[in-house]
């Protein structure tokens, strides 16, 4: 199963300058640092690129990739591939982001920019081991990269969505440890009833994420770019290469 590369992003609709309207330099910082970690995916060497986010449902996207900003006040579409005369915008917020990102990036020449094969979404509420098998399921026999989109807890303070919850921070700086780390055991570990009190979107993406390394083996290194709450939501960047 060669997994080669995945990216770790998370998906505010903020993250795009035209929906942050004047408050889009705020986020300078985790829009550059999300499109390097894109940029170093898309020049690992992959043959296809998988996406995976939360949804309001789990299930898969096929080409074309289509998703709309409009309910977050932006009334722009993002795509991937051609699409048909009667096409909707149907993808949710985390893979349109998704899809936003990768249209933002072009890697360097050393490879050919690799196809988008697929898009999951995961619902919020998917088991952890359910999460785990989907990421060992994997891709075909081809090298392949994941793209993982998810956010922190949303309870780091008084304008937080979920205000203010004092376990927030440390759920929070245990993820960073683990994407940082490449620790699969933090990331499986993680609690889904406790997630889900804190407003977790990411927790199902990344076990996803944990269950395709962990299927894939070998030694893998990782980097975390990015670490803050900005707005009481954990946003987190990471790069995760075979060592």
């Amino acid at each position: 199963m060669p997994l080669v590369a995945a990216a770790v992003c998370p998906h505010p609709p903020l993250l795009v300058p035209e929906v942050a309207g004047a408050a889009a330099m705020e986020l300078d910082d985790l829009r550059r640092a999300c499109d390097v970690a894109v940029a170093r995916l898309l020049d690992s060497g992959a043959a296809e690129v998988l996406v995976v986010g939360a949804g309001p449902q789990t299930r898969r996207y096929d080409p074309p990739f289509h998703g709309s900003l409009a309910p977050y006040g932006l009334p722009v579409e993002v795509a991937i591939g051609a699409l048909r005369p009667d096409s909707r915008p149907e993808l949710p917020l985390s893979l349109t982001i998704g899809t936003w990102l990768l249209g933002r990036v072009r890697p360097g020449a050393a490879h050919p920019v690799p196809p988008v094969s697929g898009m999951y979404a995961l619902a919020r509420e998917t088991d952890p081991a359910a999460a785990v098998a989907f990421g060992a399921d994997g891709a075909d026999d081809r090298d392949w990269a994941l793209l993982v989109l998810g956010d922190g807890s949303a309870c780091r303070g008084e304008r937080a969505p979920g205000y203010t919850d004092p376990r927030a921070e440390a759920y929070d700086s245990g993820v960073a440890r683990a994407l940082a780390d490449v620790d699969l055991d933090a990331l499986l570990g993680l609690d889904a009833d406790l997630s889900a009190q804190l407003q977790v979107a990411g927790r199902a993406p990344w076990q996803a994420l944990a269950g395709a390394v962990r299927a894939a083996g070998g030694d893998w290194r990782g980097e975390l770019s990015y670490h803050a709450a900005p707005y009481g939501v954990a946003y987190f960047v990471a790069s995760w290469e075979r060592a």
